[in-house]
Formats: structure tokens, C-alpha cells, sequence
């Protein structure tokens, strides 16, 4: 059974870190694209950070919004997505989602066909 389960959310400072991390099952991970979006209340779901499969060749995509101060990763052995998130600011709080598709294109949503369910992630003093 194809399933992606995120994990790591909370509540943090402005200007703290958080990993969020995504337990993959019933896939081969590195066959397939991967992508953390976001959705705060009352927005639109958004793409945050977005990477190819092991064998492609594009490079990964990051939003303007979160350049410079996220990382996404994945470890194939542990079937484990990661989004490193550094210099954490209020606006960065939502929901976020892990997602797998089996084309890239960037973190445009309708390639990525398998979503998690989310971690909320709170940043506030």
C-alpha cells in the first residue's frame, strides 16, 4: 500500500529550525519525484521544495519564499523524505505535506499523484 506519513511538526520561534520528515512504504522511493507544499488557512496549497527522482537529472526546485532556508532530501535506505527548515518565520506557518509523483516538474502539484496527510507546523512567540 502506497503511503506517505509526515512527522516533526510543531511549535517554534521566529528565526528556529524544524525537520520535518516523511516515512515512504509500498514504493520504491527513489523511482519517484518528491515535494513538500504547504497550506496555510484560508490559501491555496503551495509548493515549498521539490526534487527529482534518483536517476533524473533536473535539479531540485525551491519557492522563492523558502530559497536560501530549506533542504529537502531523501535517504532511500530509511525510505525517508526530509525538509530541513532554517530561519523560521511567522508566514511559514501551515500545514505541510509530503508528495510523490512519478514526473517532475518541479513543484508543479498535478505530476504529484500520493499525498500524506500533513504536520502542522506553528511559528510564533
Amino acid at each position: 500500500q502506497f503511503q506517505l506519513v509526515e512527522s516533526g511538526g510543531g511549535l517554534v520561534q521566529p528565526g528556529g529550525s524544524l525537520k520535518l520528515s516523511c516515512a515512504t512504504s509500498g514504493f520504491t522511493l527513489d523511482d519517484y519525484a518528491i515535494g513538500w507544499f504547504r497550506q496555510a488557512p484560508g490559501k491555496e496549497r503551495e509548493g515549498v521544495g521539490c526534487m527529482d527522482s534518483s536517476d533524473g537529472r533536473s535539479d531540485p526546485y525551491y519557492a522563492d519564499y523558502v530559497k536560501g532556508r530549506f533542504t529537502i532530501s531523501r535517504d532511500s535506505a530509511k525510505k525517508t523524505v526530509y525538509l530541513q527548515m532554517n530561519s523560521l518565520e511567522r508566514e511559514d506557518t501551515a500545514v505541510y505535506f509530503c508528495a510523490a509523483g512519478t514526473d517532475y516538474e518541479g513543484c508543479n502539484r498535478s505530476p504529484y499523484e500520493h499525498w500524506g496527510q500533513g504536520t502542522q507546523v506553528t511559528v510564533s512567540s
